[in-house]
């Protein structure tokens, strides 16, 4: 079946199953493998995209719930927000393994594109569903702060 997707600001059709994991198709498919899988059921965020900018996990999202929507992955995020959260995570040395990176900056910087001022408990709540295996959780919190008053 054909699937038309809106990816990075590009439409794609592809011949796809509409109930396989927009990740796969991501990566598969596109060839974009910036977004990560992790545990396949959406508890860690390595997969997390932006659709319609909010955070989403692709992992278990079947590519027809995708379709007529804007899907932004790590590589073709742009926003203001994303790149003061790239430039903070620099900064501030937050990768370590880097596998989770490319969800948690997705997170990030979706939770600043909807709120430039986030509070701790709101920066805890939008990106307790991203894992991070070295557990850099306070440079990320950091980070995200900075980026903050980057564009505050």
């Amino acid at each position: 079946m054909a699937v038309e997707l809106n990816i990075n600001g590009q439409v794609k059709t592809l011949e796809v199953s509409p109930d396989t994991p927009l990740l796969w198709v991501i990566r598969d498919h596109l060839n974009m493998t910036g977004t990560k899988f992790g545990c396949g059921m959406s508890l860690c965020g390595a997969c997390t995209v932006q659709m319609n900018g909010q955070a989403i996990r692709s992992c278990t999202m079947p590519v027809s719930a995708a379709q007529g929507q804007a899907i932004t992955t790590i590589e073709g995020v742009e926003s203001k927000a994303a790149k003061a959260v790239q430039q903070a995570w620099e900064e501030h040395a937050v990768p370590q393994c880097g596998y989770c990176q490319s969800g948690q900056i997705m997170s990030a910087s979706a939770l600043l594109q909807s709120n430039p001022n986030p509070s701790d408990d709101e920066i805890d709540s939008a990106m307790s569903g991203n894992i991070c295996r070295c557990a850099t959780y306070m440079r990320i919190k950091t980070a995200i702060k900075d980026a903050a008053k980057k564009l505050g």
